[in-house]
C-alpha cells in the first residue's frame, strides 16, 4: 500500500516530486491544525483520502483550454493547493488563485505556497468584494449551498467558463433548490472516494427568468 500511495493519487499516476509536495502539504495541515481549525480533528485520521485525494478529483475535470483557476473560500487549500500542485506536473500553464477572507487561513495558504514553490496567488478578501476575475475555472469545496455558489460563479467566471463544486450527500437537494433561481448546464460525477458525494460540473450559468 505504501508504494501505491507514493505513485498515485485518486487513481492517477503522479511523479515523485508531485507526491512529495502533496505529502509536505499534508504535514503542513497537521502542523497548523493545532492552532487553526483547518479541518476537523476527527477527519485528521483520514486526511489523505478524505481531503487530499478527494480534492484531487476536481483537477480531473479541468478543461483543456483553461489557463486561470480561482478557488473560492480556499480555507485549508482544499481543493486549491492540491490543484496547484497537480498543475505543476500536468498543466504548468494553469495559474491558480486562492481566495480566503480569514486572515489566519490566508497566512497558512501563503506559507504553504512559499514552502511548496507554487506559482499561486492568495487573495485575503471577501468573495463579495472581489473584482470579477473572468476565470476559466471556479471551484469551491464545503463553502456554501449550490444556489449561493452559482451567484459567485456567475460573477467570477469568464464566458464559456466552468464551475467545479465538490458536494456531499445532499447535492441533489441543492441542485433542485438552485434551479429556482438559476438555469445552467450540469454534469454530475459520483465521487470515487466518498460514498453518496459528487463533483458537480456547471456551465452556462444564467439567472432564471420568472414571469
Amino acid at each position: 500500500m505504501t508504494e501505491l500511495r507514493e505513485t498515485t493519487i485518486a487513481g492517477r499516476d503522479v511523479s515523485r516530486e508531485t507526491w512529495h509536495r502533496l505529502t509536505v502539504f499534508e504535514m503542513l495541515i497537521r502542523r497548523w491544525n493545532r492552532t487553526i481549525n483547518l479541518v476537523s480533528r476527527a477527519s485528521l485520521e483520514d486526511l489523505w483520502v478524505r481531503h487530499i485525494e478527494d480534492s484531487a478529483q476536481a483537477f480531473d475535470h479541468c478543461p483543456p483550454h483553461a489557463r486561470t483557476w480561482v478557488d473560492l473560500g480556499s480555507g485549508s487549500g482544499l481543493p486549491g493547493i492540491v490543484v496547484a500542485i497537480l498543475a505543476l506536473e500536468r498543466k504548468p500553464d494553469l495559474r491558480v488563485t486562492l481566495v480566503e477572507s480569514d486572515l489566519r487561513k490566508a497566512t497558512f495558504l501563503r506559507q504553504t505556497v512559499r514552502e511548496l514553490s507554487l506559482p499561486t496567488d492568495v487573495l485575503s478578501q471577501r468573495i463579495e468584494s472581489l473584482p470579477a476575475r473572468r476565470a476559466d475555472v471556479v471551484s469551491a469545496r464545503a463553502l456554501a449551498p449550490l444556489r449561493a455558489l452559482l451567484g459567485m460563479a456567475d460573477t467570477h467566471l469568464d464566458a464559456g467558463g466552468t464551475a467545479i463544486f465538490l458536494k456531499g450527500e445532499r447535492f441533489a437537494e441543492e441542485i433542485a433548490d438552485a434551479r429556482k433561481d438559476w438555469t445552467f448546464d450540469l454534469e454530475v460525477h459520483p465521487s470515487r472516494l466518498q460514498p453518496h458525494a459528487a463533483i458537480l460540473i456547471v456551465r452556462k450559468i444564467k439567472r432564471a427568468q420568472h414571469p
